[in-house]
């Protein structure tokens, strides 16, 4: 395939030639920190000051959220230059080539919910600061004259592909990273680092507020697992891990850029406009508008525009391949069509006719508390398999045949689908959403929302309890063998088309 960013890539889920692989770790970087260098990621650096806390407490539980969901993340990194395909169906060597369709739905839905986030967050800010700075009509109209804007430039992008999306997102990195950093003059005048919170001294609330808005800011990271195999799949396979690694969670941590904006400014907000910071009707965007300088207007139009591209682009450049991957008839540029415009009609539904603004955050946080799980299924399974694949068993489910190291029971794995089902329905009911939604156990834990360390706990314990009590076929191990669990000498059936496969086949559950 060629480089040129002009160039409309062809290739969908099957493994990336080697010959077409000249990605490097910092184009990792620039895709994965460009998605998450954006207003969106703002607003979630806002909750630690709607949750009551100061700002020093805040900036703490913003850090160790970052570093704890930045290592959690990492490790989803190497699938993509091991196996030369996205994630999900990576994960059919740890849940089947039919099971493996959880990874696929799993990114599908959070791709849809953050584009549907990215662009609505992007263009409110963009038409509030039109309206402030030029006087562009505050109605439906402008807003949808904006969300269509971002949703065809994004759809543009991602039918072209790779190359295009890593070109948006070079400019992006830098021209966002500038205008953040312009901030630091806008605000300077009314930040005070002292701002004291809601919270007084010794408050029952102070570790709940604090956990859980270290939790929300734990969940950005861990929201790329499902796609860091989209774009990380053109990079070498002969390229050294602990640099993929790298590349993958110091683009997590360079948001603590936008993180710090959204709480350094959201003190503010709360100190000069603290309507807009009504945790039952929060409204950060407006607050920001309220309080930036009249200079600051374009560079926040700016910052809506190229944020709501670069989050827009890696989210629907996912969307399409994953659901070309499911539905193999569609190739990636059809399937990036089709779900691109079902995408664009329910952000206009969504916002117009259903007002489901505020039911997509939740959406998106019910879909992150589930993919959790799944990402712990493919650590451990990498580590237990010590990193060995076998990419051509992996494409199995793409070219419509059957058997292989990784069918299992009729493509099925139950070891990992079990230990998955169970932490993410675990994790579901201990989610505390006040207002939005709250699990039956959301209580337990000072009404703390624990969802995400026990969903990671879960399923750790229990996907490994599963390995032991059913071990897998040894052939699912590669020449070394497995690392902490055993294997059984249990047969695997040879990889045949589906139209000659025979009626009866070795189950190796």
């Amino acid at each position: 395939m060629s480089n040129a960013i002009t160039e409309i890539e062809t290739y969908g889920v099957e493994r990336i030639p080697d010959a077409d692989r000249t990605a490097r770790p910092l184009d990792l970087f620039r895709v994965a920190f460009g998605g998450a260098n954006t207003f969106a990621t703002c607003v979630l650096g806002a909750f630690p000051i709607l949750f009551g806390l100061s700002f020093w407490q805040g900036l703490a539980a913003t850090v160790l959220g970052l570093v704890v969901g930045s290592l959690i993340l990492a490790p989803l990194s190497l699938f993509g230059p091991l196996n030369g395909t996205n994630n999900a169906v990576s994960s059919s060597a740890h849940l089947g080539v039919h099971g493996r369709v959880v990874g696929s739905f799993l990114s599908l839905l959070t791709a849809i919910a953050f584009f549907s986030i990215s662009v609505w967050s992007s263009g409110d800010a963009l038409v509030g600061g039109a309206h402030r700075f030029v006087g562009l009509p505050d109605d439906d109209v402008s807003y949808a004259v904006a969300y269509g804007i971002f949703a065809v430039l994004v759809l543009v992008v991602c039918v072209y592909g790779f190359r295009f999306m890593l070109f948006v997102n070079k400019i992006a990195v830098a021209a966002a990273s500038l205008l953040f950093v312009l901030g630091v003059f806008a605000f300077a005048g009314d930040f005070d680092p002292s701002y004291p919170g809601t919270l007084a001294p010794g408050d029952p609330l102070f570790w709940p507020s604090f956990i859980g808005a270290a939790l929300i800011v734990l969940s950005n990271p861990v929201s790329f697992g499902a796609f860091l195999g989209d774009w990380s799949r053109y990079i070498p396979a002969d390229t050294p891990r602990r640099r993929v690694m790298a590349a993958a969670f110091c683009s997590q941590i360079a948001t603590i850029l936008p993180f710090f904006f959204g709480l350094a400014t959201a003190s503010i907000i709360a100190e000069k406009a603290s309507q807009y910071v009504d945790p039952a009707a929060p409204n950060y965007v407006g607050g920001l508008l309220a309080v930036s300088p009249g200079w600051y207007f374009v560079p926040v139009c700016l910052i809506a525009l190229i944020g709501g591209m670069s989050t827009g682009t890696t989210s629907l450049y996912g969307t399409g391949l994953d659901f070309s991957s499911v539905f193999t008839r569609f190739s990636r540029v059809q399937a990036t069509l089709f779900i691109g415009t079902l995408s664009v009609v329910f952000i206009f539904v969504g916002r117009f006719a259903a007002n489901l603004t505020q039911s997509i955050s939740t959406f998106a946080t019910l879909i992150i508390t589930c993919t959790a799980p799944w990402m712990v299924i493919m650590m451990l399974g990498y580590v237990t398999r010590r990193g060995w694949y076998d990419p051509e068993a992996l494409q199995v489910f793409n070219r419509r045949q059957r058997g292989g190291r990784y069918w299992f029971a009729h493509g099925w794995n139950a070891r990992g689908l079990v230990a998955w089902l169970v932490s993410a329905g675990l994790a579901l009911t201990f989610v505390n959403l006040p207002g939005q939604f709250v699990g039956p156990l959301g209580h337990l834990a000072n009404e703390a929302d624990i969802s995400l360390p026990v969903g990671l706990g879960a399923a750790a314990v229990l996907y490994l309890v599963l390995l032991a009590l059913f071990p897998e076929p040894r052939a699912v191990y590669g020449p070394q063998g497995p690392r902490l669990v055993r294997a059984a000498d249990t047969p695997v059936p040879p990889i045949v088309d589906a139209v000659t496969a025979p009626t009866a086949e070795p189950a190796t559950w």
